[in-house]
């Protein structure tokens, strides 16, 4: 369809003289080859079947690369469209085949290399709504046929195109020898249309001649059809005015002459604004279509992530419910349903987008009531007659029994009585991962004041002694000589937590004498093997929360011990795979821990990785644990301690000291277990039984 001169000279200059693209006069389609070749094109066009790859007995002419110009196509003076030359180079593809024996005479061998080379090119045109193939026979007289070399170039004119189009070309030969060529290309839209800002105003300013009628129309453009927000026929240059919130980034503009067969142009200008990206998320709703489904309802289909999350009653942060529950990617303006969620008011859905939360709506809240005040307990599955529970609170989630100071584990012994009598809800299930339990905690708020004025007694009572103790200590004052020495507080050892798999005895060994040489430095270790009684009688998850929860509030440091099995456990979950432990493996409950730190990007400053030398390959441990530091031992010794240590300039001690003597106790033990397992990852067993473990 012909573009009307109107559009081309605001597009493409405001006057037709300063036009700087060849004008066509021939209303036709035409083709011309280099000097030396030979060019027919086909009248009409043909049907676009590349058919599959052949192979050649000999040399064959076939397109090697493609380029294309702008050019208009001016049956008149004031008629042009806008059309897309096409120019393919040629090349001799192969080359003749040698006889297997000679039973021809030279003069039959050189009879078909003194040849021409005659090629079908296809040309192949896509510009919505328009496709079309076009066939160009290209002749080469044997004195151009050289192997491997190019010959010339084809030129066609031309395909019509529309303003702002994207156009995609292909090329190949008939029958096909090769792939084919395929080039994309955006045509100029209307430079005489721009945005700009004024203030809390957006300026929309079409530069448009005098006494010129042209309609503007603005609409949504949604997932399925376009909602019209503003059209209006008008005449010479305008100015639109918007205001700023009425920005969203699907908000599209139209523009187009008002002549016969005009053609619209479409331009959307706030697809990338951060104001359209926050008015978008401003004015989305989350709709409870009923108890189990739900919608997202918003003007435009941008990617987005929904999940559950647990809102307590005095409005703080709402805790993601992942683990066990996962995301789900979300569509706009369609119904959802709930995974066999029971309703309750605490529990709200948030929807995310780009790594951040942009909006949360408590759906239940309107027709359930206000807030309650329950605790939500996350019962997990670590084998198949086995779990263990936590509750989930700001800081995360609290094992229970847990002897460390929160709210829940203060109240452990009770909600786990209350969980065991039935007296929790069951909100969510699954007989794989676990289940969600909403406790009642009104009972407890009774409790709560008598241990408030309890704490207000003790308090009195500590401060008067604090009085009596300060009187008798200034009589005494006089008897201390001025020159006596007050002695320093030596340094806190910091706490480490080291982490590993249960992957075979020569594995255990390892993680035994790595804990023991860390142990003669100033660090307080903290390793299962060292704990299996505590760990046997409060459950593998609840001890790894307590120890990991009571290692980072001491400001300690948490030891990821790589090895493959701990490799193959982290990909599959990572994976959502469900893993059935061994009857003492504690891969899982390890694992559960440590997971929501990394998936939330609090990992910095509080974990390091380790792997033995020889043993794993640095490229093996998952890209998620790669956001800490990560050593190799022994031979990353010193930088390993001084990530420990955090660069201690008062511990005791010279530091390539220390890092000698722990790499030559590890060094020994990680010999004597690749020489007597003979396999680089030492879990066979040994002639002389398992390691030595302390317990």
């Amino acid at each position: 369809m012909p573009v009307s001169w109107f559009l081309l000279s605001l597009a493409l200059g405001r006057s037709p003289v300063v036009v700087s693209l060849e004008r066509l006069l021939e209303p036709h389609d035409t083709a011309r080859c280099s000097l030396g070749l030979s060019c027919h094109l086909w009248d009409g066009d043909v049907l676009c079947l590349p058919g599959s790859i052949e192979s050649t007995l000999g040399p064959v002419l076939v397109p090697t690369h493609l380029q294309t110009e702008l050019v208009l196509r001016c049956p008149q003076e004031t008629d042009c469209a806008l059309c897309v030359r096409v120019v393919v180079d040629l090349a001799v593809h192969g080359h003749w085949e040698e006889p297997e024996e000679d039973r021809k005479s030279e003069s039959e061998l050189q009879e078909p290399r003194n040849a021409s080379l005659q090629a079908h090119v296809i040309l192949s045109f896509q510009a919505y709504p328009t496709a079309r193939c076009a066939l160009l026979e290209v002749q080469v007289p044997a004195v151009l046929v050289k192997p491997g070399q190019s010959v010339g170039s084809a030129v066609f004119d031309c395909f019509e195109a529309g303003l702002g189009a994207e156009v995609r070309i292909w090329s190949y030969t008939q029958p096909r020898y090769q792939k084919e060529l395929i080039l994309t290309r955006q045509l100029p839209a209307l430079p005489w249309l721009s945005v700009s800002a004024d203030g809390d105003k957006v300026l929309l300013v079409l530069d448009v001649s005098e006494k010129q009628d042209f309609g503007l129309l603005l609409y949504w453009d949604k997932v399925k059809g376009s909602g019209t927000w503003w059209y209006k026929n008008l005449t010479g240059p305008q100015t639109i005015t918007l205001n700023h919130t009425d920005l969203v980034p699907c908000l599209c503009i139209q523009v187009w002459s008002l002549e016969p067969d005009s053609v619209r142009t479409r331009y959307c200008p706030f697809e990338e604004d951060p104001r359209a990206h926050q008015n978008f998320w401003h004015t989305a709703k989350l709709q409870l279509l009923s108890q189990e489904t739900w919608k997202l309802n918003a003007a435009c289909s941008l990617p987005a992530k929904v999940a559950l999350c647990w809102q307590v009653a005095d409005r703080g942060p709402c805790q993601p419910l992942v683990p066990p529950m996962l995301p789900e990617n979300v569509t706009v303006n369609k119904s959802h349903e709930f995974p066999s969620v029971r309703d309750h008011p605490n529990l709200c859905v948030q929807v995310s987008s780009w790594e951040k939360v942009q909006l949360q709506e408590c759906l239940w809240a309107d027709s359930l009531g206000p807030f309650r005040d329950d605790m939500l307990l996350v019962e997990m599955r670590t084998s198949l007659n086995n779990t263990s529970v936590c509750a989930l609170e700001p800081s995360g989630c609290t094992p229970l029994p847990s002897i460390i100071s929160t709210r829940a584990a203060r109240l452990g012994e009770q909600l786990l009585e209350d969980f065991r009598s039935g007296q929790c809800m069951q909100l969510w299930t699954d007989d794989d991962l676990g289940a969600l339990w909403a406790c009642p905690m009104d009972k407890y708020i009774h409790k709560r004041w008598v241990l408030v004025w309890l704490t207000c007694l003790l308090l009195a009572a500590g401060l008067f002694f604090l009085l009596l103790l300060k009187k008798n200590r200034m009589k005494g004052a006089g008897s201390i000589s001025m020159g006596s020495a007050i002695p320093t507080e030596a340094p806190r050892a910091r706490t480490a937590l080291l982490l590993h798999s249960a992957d075979g005895a020569g594995n255990e060994r390892l993680v035994g004498a790595l804990a023991s040489a860390l142990s003669q430095m100033p660090l307080r270790v903290v390793v299962d093997l060292w704990s299996r009684r505590e760990l046997s009688a409060h459950g593998a998850l609840a001890w790894f929360h307590g120890q990991r929860r009571r290692t980072l509030q001491e400001d300690g440091v948490v030891i990821l011990l790589f090895s493959p099995a701990t490799v193959a456990q982290c990909q599959q979950w990572l994976q959502h795979q469900t893993v059935e432990p061994e009857p003492h493996d504690a891969r899982d409950a390890w694992l559960s821990c440590v997971l929501p730190d990394f998936l939330q990007g609090r990992a910095a400053g509080r974990y390091v990785g380790v792997y033995f030398d020889g043993l794993l390959h640095p490229d093996a441990v998952p890209t998620l644990f790669r956001a800490v530091p990560l050593f190799s031992l022994p031979s990353q010794m010193p930088g390993f301690l001084d990530a420990l240590q955090r660069g201690c300039t008062r511990c005791p001690g010279r530091p390539a000291d220390k890092a000698e003597r722990v790499s030559q106790a590890l060094r020994s033990v990680l010999d004597s277990c690749t020489s007597r397992s003979g396999a680089p990852g030492c879990d066979e067993e040994w002639d002389q039984g398992p390691c030595p473990v302390l317990e």
